[in-house]
């Protein structure tokens, strides 16, 4: 019985890495892409929703590894969606941090519930950024709760994570179709992240932004009618050199899906923020966060175009001037 336990343990080993290969960016379909430089092992770990691979009907959160950026190992599943998962329909956004020694995916889930409906918009249902964690950055992760983190009566995503003080907060953004003009939220979390704690605050909204357009004036439509709001989305905070802080943040601009730059006039998370007059990337690609590469070149990775199926990560190295941070040309 040894003997073909072992052989049964072999062959699924060797079948699973028979199905990992390796691919350049541009072969991979990728929406809201977000790196983790592990610093240990010196690797890069590109994190996914798994519905992002058209060859996949499972939901749920995977990633890809590669040592120079250039060729990525994978995907290889870190989470799945269960049978009873609240979050049963989409997987949208993961990012992972590293916090006190493990891992936390930052995640968008979608479930089937319905909420009360704005007459002319897009369905609204239940949806919120939950956060799982592992003592691995190849998971598997673990949620805290079947529920997300976000207020179960709005309709929530793209959390990610900050911590100032020793105090860990998410911010994330409280969705237009809900609200019309899109919001940048801050809730503060546990100690371990397992929860929020009070209510959350409002950063600022889309419409504070010169350059953010009304969905009607760049015609997005849904079901064939036009659409009226503002968006926020993917949130990434970043401290410059000299201490300042700045926010990448996306919406809708005059070249469609774009990234703007905002600033803390305080230093601190809470505020108040000052929204930078032009996009930080205005080419129709968004959805981006800031890392570092093992050789401490600063790097912009977002999605670009902004149109299924052809969304691939585009990295771009940036310069940080201290004030502000911009892309190098």
């Amino acid at each position: 019985m040894k003997t073909i336990f072992i052989f049964l343990l072999s062959f699924s080993y060797f079948t699973c890495f028979s199905q990992i290969k390796t691919q350049t960016l541009n072969e991979i379909h990728i929406r809201d892409p977000y790196i983790l430089a592990e610093s240990s092992t010196q690797t890069y770990y590109m994190y996914a929703s798994i519905s992002n691979n058209t060859d996949s009907n499972n939901l749920g959160v995977e990633v890809y590894k590669s040592k120079d950026l250039k060729y990525w190992e994978g995907p290889v599943s870190v989470f799945n969606v269960s049978s009873g998962f609240w979050g049963n329909k989409l997987v949208w956004a993961p990012e992972v941090h590293t916090y006190k020694g493990k891992f936390y995916l930052f995640v968008t889930f979608t479930s089937d519930k319905k909420m009360k409906q704005i007459e002319g918009r897009p369905e609204i249902v239940n949806r919120g950024t939950q956060i799982l964690v592992s003592n691995s950055p190849e998971g598997p992760f673990v949620p805290f709760a079947n529920k997300p983190h976000t207020p179960a009566d709005w309709m929530a995503l793209d959390g990610t994570l900050w911590v100032e003080n020793n105090i860990p907060y998410m911010v994330f953004c409280h969705e237009w179709i809900q609200v019309t003009d899109g919001t940048m939220e801050l809730i503060k979390l546990k100690k371990d992240l397992s929860k929020t704690i009070g209510t959350p605050t409002t950063l600022f909204t889309a419409k504070q932004a010169k350059w953010v357009k009304n969905l009607s004036d760049i015609s997005i439509t849904n079901n064939n009618k036009t659409q009226q709001g503002y968006i926020t989305d993917g949130p990434f905070i970043y401290q410059t050199k000299t201490g300042k802080l700045l926010m990448i943040w996306s919406s809708f601009g005059v070249e469609k899906y774009a990234v703007g730059l905002a600033e803390s006039k305080s230093g601190s998370i809470k505020g108040p923020w000052r929204i930078i007059k032009e996009p930080f990337f205005r080419a129709n690609g968004g959805h981006g966060m800031i890392f570092k590469t093992f050789k401490g070149k600063l790097m912009l990775v977002l999605h670009q175009p902004n149109s299924w199926p052809d969304e691939r990560a585009k990295i771009f190295e940036l310069e940080d001037t201290g004030n502000l941070i911009r892309i190098k040309k």
